[in-house]
């Protein structure tokens, strides 16, 4: 059963019912209330109260003014609805001509701030999302949903609950898109993640196609890497969450994991989730499989993934990758390293040294800064590890101290375990009596090892099997896969990637893609900026953008009739210069009259 708002009206000997909304199928409010919601109406769409007015319960209220503002949205620019408020035929729209001295108040308690949401509604359009969407099948309300869950993980990320109480009671999207949120059901955002998961490759085939045309992309560097984020509670129904590993430090919560491939400029190429335990050399070869990565394409990948197998199947597959080395010695000659200057102005020295067999380059890296921080980090765990050692070293000598041999040896594995590999640099001795029960005296003294961080600090090793590359450029290669970083960082802090609040499979896989998704829309919009010189995070720029409102004004007119003007407020000198870079009205969602 569906319901609807309806108006009588005569036209000669009959009656008849005018529809002005379609209230849905969720229309709760009792039969009972319906004529106060009626009155209500009325009252809001005159601007002015009933003689005896009556208090209505928060429940017509909240319906009552979400009909109006619903009406005053779709029906501005025709005429009908002043006959639902008994004020005659409806006056067309457009400048009121009032006499000399005629004044019009306003009516303050009627102003609707909502946040527009243009911006990210273009980015979509220029991705070719809604298209894509209407070609894949996926209906009208349906692709609604998609892209209000979209559009809610760009300006406010949050869980799925929160996001349609947003979506419903702070944004503008509905009116933006003609889309009425409120009348759909609770748990409809759970059917926006099952289609988009279903069309998944489809999807990110496209919009990775999209964009390589719109910046002439060239899909010959491939950053690979994974990350993780937890899940609130135990998930036990889904078999992706498991104890790992956590970046978070969240070793509480169960994980899932997100493996992502992307291109030199930033974009996504290809998605997966996998189990939270999951090891990360093992991802490798189905990621670029399913990707059809084309031979010779540069794969970029951090220490994780640069195991031997993986590279002895690049190798195989005609990869061409560069890799930090998981080698643990460290060695760097400065009279034969070149110098050059990072990004930042400091100074990096680099050693280029061809392997034995030809098949390799290694690339050790040597920075200053690098080498400061490592220093400062060694010598506090070794100063708190010569404290651990002058401890048990005292003990010897009271008469309570710890003396028993056993116990000395498991007290000396803790401070090992504890001093983050300090401990390997020191020679120790523990003396025992005679009948080789207790100890009598412990005995240390520094033997740092060559090769290690303490004695070549600052020092890292890239390797690959280009080996035409000179020192910088390799380099300069690599500095890509910060970008990588940048992404998880921007997809966890910006984009609502954990928590994930979900507990079945499906579910958690769509919060992912859908987080991926709004990604590449916020990667879209950065790169369009940064071209105008505008350098910001999302952070920054979602916060200039929600400055703008958009308002519904309500005045009063002498001749007893009530105007309302909706419209955006002025945008700000910052958001107006966003508006110009990507080509945009400043004044999102036009102008609305109405006389009534």
């Amino acid at each position: 059963m569906s319901y609807r708002l309806v108006r009588a009206e005569r036209r000669g000997q009959t009656v008849r019912a005018v529809t002005l909304l379609n209230l849905g199928r969720h229309f709760a409010l009792p039969r009972e209330q319906w004529p106060e919601l009626c009155a209500r109406l009325e009252e809001l769409l005159a601007g002015q109260q009933a003689l005896l007015p009556v208090a209505s319960t928060p429940a017509v209220e909240a319906a009552a003014q979400r009909y109006a503002a619903l009406l005053l949205a779709r029906q501005g620019e025709h005429q009908g609805v002043a006959a639902m408020a008994g004020t005659g035929p409806a006056v067309a729209t457009g400048t009121v001509a009032v006499a000399e001295h005629d004044l019009q108040t306003v009516d303050v308690a009627a102003l609707e701030f909502v946040r527009p949401r243009a911006v990210a509604l273009w980015a979509l359009q220029t991705l070719g999302c809604i298209d894509l969407l209407t070609g894949l099948g996926v209906s009208g309300p349906l692709r609604s949903l998609i892209l209000g869950a979209l559009v809610g993980r760009m300006a406010q990320p949050a869980s799925e609950r929160a996001t349609r109480r947003w979506r419903e009671q702070c944004s503008g999207l509905g009116e933006l898109l003609e889309v009425d949120f409120e009348a759909m059901a609770e748990n409809a955002l759970y059917r926006a993640g099952d289609a988009l998961l279903k069309h998944r490759a489809a999807i990110e085939d496209a919009v990775f196609s999209q964009v390589s045309a719109l910046f002439g992309l060239e899909t010959t560097v491939t950053l690979y890497d994974l990350t993780n984020t937890y899940c609130e509670g135990d998930a036990a129904i889904n078999p992706k969450a498991q104890r790992g590993h956590s970046k978070e430090q969240r070793r509480d919560c169960p994980l899932v994991t997100l493996g992502l491939v992307l291109d030199g400029s930033g974009f996504v190429r290809r998605s997966q989730c996998c189990d939270g335990n999951v090891v990360e050399g093992t991802t490798l070869a189905g990621m670029l499989q399913s990707l059809g990565a084309p031979p010779g394409a540069l794969v970029v990948m951090d220490r994780g993934l640069a195991a031997e197998d993986n590279r002895t199947w690049l190798r195989a597959q005609g990869y061409r990758y560069l890799v930090v080395s998981r080698e643990w010695e460290r060695q760097f000659d400065p009279a034969a390293a070149l110098e050059i200057a990072t990004a930042g102005g400091d100074p990096l020295q680099l050693q280029l040294v061809p392997d034995e067999s030809g098949q390799e380059v290694r690339l050790y890296c040597y920075s200053a800064a690098r080498a400061e921080k490592e220093n400062a980090i060694t010598r506090r765990f070794a100063e708190r590890f010569e404290t651990g050692l002058q401890k048990m070293a005292a003990g010897l000598a009271q008469p309570r101290g710890e003396k028993r041999l056993a116990k000395l040896h498991e007290r000396l594995g803790r401070l090992k375990e504890k001093s983050r590999g300090a401990s390997q640099h020191y020679t120790i001795e523990l003396v025992p009596d005679a009948e080789g029960k207790k100890a009598t005296a412990l005995h240390f003294s520094p033997q740092p090892i060559d090769g290690s961080r303490l004695t070549h600090p600052g020092v890292y090793c890239l390797r690959s099997n280009e080996t035409g590359w000179n020192a910088e450029q390799m380099w300069r290669t690599y500095t890509l896969l910060t970008d990588l970083e940048a992404v998880f960082r921007s997809l966890k802090s910006e984009l609502g990637l954990r928590p994930v609040f979900h507990h079945k499979e499906q579910r958690v896989d769509g919060h992912l893609f859908i987080t991926v998704l709004a990604y590449q829309c916020v990667q879209l919009i950065r790169r369009r900026l940064r071209e105008h010189g505008m350098e910001a995070r999302w952070s920054t720029l979602r916060d200039t953008l929600a400055s703008q409102c958009r308002v519904t004004a309500t005045f009063q007119r002498a001749d007893g009739r009530t105007l309302h003007v909706r419209k955006a407020t002025r945008a700000e000198p910052d958001a107006r210069a966003i508006y110009q870079a990507l080509n945009l009205n400043p004044a999102p969602g036009g102008i609305v009259k109405l006389i009534v």
